[in-house]
């Protein structure tokens, strides 16, 4: 099942700024304006920087927050107010915080988007971190295959009024038949083809993602690790363009 046929190839892009360096994030995210549809900004700028480093790194550029927020529902409900602050398009909460925590978060975005007259911004659930397996997961107590969590998450994510999750490559498909065509799928470590080298490593491409029913990409050394970003940002869409996987 295709994903949403609303955005353009470049839409679909968002360039991780994963450096503590602002002046670094600040030129990568300057350079690629209008050819990716946003910055991923995470935890170790936002550490080194704070809120206010955010905003000079994303330079305006839409910014998907990957702060992955997980506490008490009243906590989270107010980091997510706070955040609203720095006009996120996108920003993500840990699902395994369960459904009272999910639902304050997207009470919260709502609330703040209408106290401050900005757009809301879409409040997506991690389901399992992509560095855990099966092994990881029973020796925290959860038993049975890792796809199982992944979709037992989403759904309740999805009942908690979140607008999507971010997932693995792997598990696109199973998300997008689970959770229907306007659930937002958000797939990080994606790599295209012509960036890898040798071919021995198991990828997937953008243009193979997209078609499973990824929505939005996260791509970050393949574009903020090459020679020329811009041209790198450029191509990744030109290959999604040519592949006629957007509609």
């Amino acid at each position: 099942m295709a994903s949403s046929p609303a955005l353009k190839p470049h839409e679909r892009i968002f360039v991780g700024l994963d450096t503590p360096d602002i002046d670094k994030a600040s030129r990568l995210a300057k350079a690629l304006i209008g050819a990716v549809g946003g910055v991923k900004i995470g935890k170790e700028l936002f550490t080194a920087q704070g809120p206010d480093g955010v905003r000079m790194a994303a330079g305006g550029a839409p910014l998907f927050l990957d702060l992955k927020f997980h506490d008490i529902p009243n906590t989270v409900a107010g980091a997510v107010r706070a955040a609203v602050h720095l006009r996120p398009k996108i920003l993500n909460v840990h699902a395994s915080g369960g459904r009272a925590m999910m639902t304050a978060a997207a009470e919260a975005a709502r609330e703040a988007s209408e106290d401050l007259g900005v757009e809301r911004p879409k409040v997506i659930g991690v389901t399992v971190l992509t560095s855990l397996d099966e092994k990881d997961l029973e020796e925290v107590g959860q038993k049975g295959p890792a796809k199982d969590q992944v979709k037992r998450l989403a759904l309740l994510a999805q009942d908690s009024g979140l607008d999507g999750v971010v997932c693995s490559a792997k598990e696109i498909a199973l998300l997008r038949k689970a959770c229907g065509p306007d659930f937002l799928l958000v797939v990080p470590g994606i790599r295209p083809a012509w960036s890898v080298a040798g071919d021995q490593k198991r990828i997937m491409t953008p243009e193979d993602a997209v078609a499973a029913g990824a929505d939005h990409l996260v791509i970050g050394r393949p574009i903020t690790a090459a020679e020329d970003p811009l041209a790198a940002a450029r191509r990744i869409a030109a290959d999604l363009d040519a592949a006629g996987v957007t509609a």
